[in-house]
């Protein structure tokens, strides 16, 4: 598996950066994990919108999903050579109005997933777990040939982040707030949080992604090393991850 990074900071991008937005690939299948702000201007640095197979949504907070109406016009008023396939996107219907957005008329149409499902979307088998956070949001555990790619979406931390990452081959995970924070959020994550989740559910890779805007991200990259002995990177746009 491949992992490619179109946006990385938690709320707001800085400037020519982006939110929330992931591109997995898999023998040759193209599925884009959220799409938050600024997503579809990078990713036209690396693919072609025209290429995704299909997209699949945590939540619906503007971060993950700004970009989802410029992906359908993009994939509408693009110069394609030949009409395009309708694009699945898969999110859940916990936020109807939300979920209403996803589907466009010949270009776009809305799949749900539901807690307890494993979907299979190209080549990938495809888990869930409820998050801690203000709205419905799920985790997403990703397995294809024999690789397991874990991403928690927006969290606080939960003990059942530990069975639902076990052992992992790559875990990206929501890392908001500096060490200070830890045991004081109900919506994202703390550096040593996510160290120690990664520790604890034996992964083998980690990365701080949804990061913060303010505050030096050596530090947070630090304060999740104190917890956890393995390889530890910091999410950034272009940013390739071969699993």
């Amino acid at each position: 598996m491949k992992l490619t990074v179109f946006g990385h900071w938690g709320g707001y991008p800085l400037k020519n950066d982006g939110t929330s937005s992931y591109l997995l690939e898999e023998d040759g299948f193209k599925l884009l994990i959220d799409v938050g702000a600024s997503a579809v201007s990078i990713m036209q640095n690396y693919v072609d919108p025209a290429e995704l197979d299909a997209v699949i949504l945590s939540h619906y907070h503007p971060d993950h999903v700004a970009d989802v109406g410029i992906l359908q016009h993009v994939r509408l008023l693009g110069n394609h050579e030949k009409r395009l396939p309708v694009l699945p996107i898969y999110a859940h219907e916990e936020d109807e109005r939300g979920f209403s957005y996803l589907t466009m008329k010949d270009i776009s149409e809305a799949r749900t997933y539901h807690e307890t499902d494993t979907l299979e979307v190209g080549p990938f088998s495809i888990s869930f777990l409820r998050t801690i956070h203000p709205v419905p949001c799920f985790a997403m555990r990703f397995t294809a040939n024999g690789k397991s790619i874990v991403y928690t979406a927006d969290s606080a931390y939960q003990e059942s982040f530990v069975r639902f990452s076990e052992q992992a081959d790559f875990l990206f995970a929501d890392t908001n707030f500096f060490k200070e924070m830890a045991g004081k959020s109900r919506v994202h994550m703390a550096s040593v949080e996510v160290g120690r989740l990664a520790k604890l559910a034996s992964v083998k890779k980690l990365m701080l992604t949804h990061l913060p805007q303010n505050g030096s991200l050596a530090q947070l990259k630090n304060e999740a090393a104190a917890e956890f002995d393995g390889e530890i990177l910091l999410a950034e746009k272009g940013l390739s991850i071969t699993i």
